[in-house]
């Protein structure tokens, strides 16, 4: 019977329609939002990178140093360190839900630098980064050149010298990974030469930071 009665007078049913859509639309400016707590704990990454290096090697003189000042912070709920052969050191500190990330990202930058001076100097001169970002990928972007005047090394060169730096300004973005480097040189020393030359391997160090 009731549905009868407003199939047969479709502009009232309308009209409470209308009505209902916008108590509604007014109801969102009252409900109590903020009052739910925080699902997902805010989580800060330590980054630093030792060129050269093995994983056991930045392990042993890069993560585990770290990781062993991470203490005494509040809030803190766990941390995790991995080691890549690449010579990438990167910690992940969650804390507890509810707490402020900026106010934690702080606290990881004080306790950071009671680790500094016991890193190893090419750790120190490349720097340690320290974001406030969890390891959730959100998109990935891949580089292509239509016309082919571009290599798959000058692609990499472009997005880590100018599309990374753009990217991590963007508002809400915590972290920008990318997948290449700039241009690099590998260098291959023989012992025996840089002995007949009287050469240290921090004498072409120096030579080629020269260049």
């Amino acid at each position: 019977m009731l549905s009868k009665f407003f199939l047969d007078r479709p502009v009232f049913a309308w009209v409470i329609a209308i009505i209902l859509l916008s108590l509604g639309g007014l109801a969102i400016y009252s409900m109590p939002i903020s009052q739910y707590p925080p699902i997902a704990p805010p989580s800060i990454s330590i980054t630093a990178y030792y060129a050269g290096a093995s994983a056991e090697t930045v392990e042993n003189t890069v993560t585990q140093i770290i990781e062993q000042k991470m203490t005494g912070l509040d809030g803190l709920l766990y941390l995790s360190g991995t080691s890549s052969s690449s010579g990438q050191a990167r910690i992940e500190l969650t804390f507890a839900p509810g707490t402020d990330p900026d106010i934690a990202w702080s606290k990881v930058q004080n306790k950071l630098q009671l680790a500094t001076a016991s890193l190893p100097d090419t750790v120190q001169r490349a720097g340690i980064k320290v974001s406030k970002s969890t390891r959730n990928y959100l998109i990935v972007v891949g580089l292509i050149s239509e016309d082919g005047s571009m290599r798959g090394e000058d692609l990499r060169d472009y997005a880590q010298s100018t599309l990374e730096k753009i990217l991590s300004r963007v508002p809400g973005v915590g972290e920008v990974e990318n997948f290449g480097t700039q241009y690099a040189m590998r260098v291959w020393l023989d012992p025996d030469k840089l002995n007949s030359y009287s050469l240290t391997v921090g004498d072409v160090i120096t030579a080629l930071n020269a260049l």
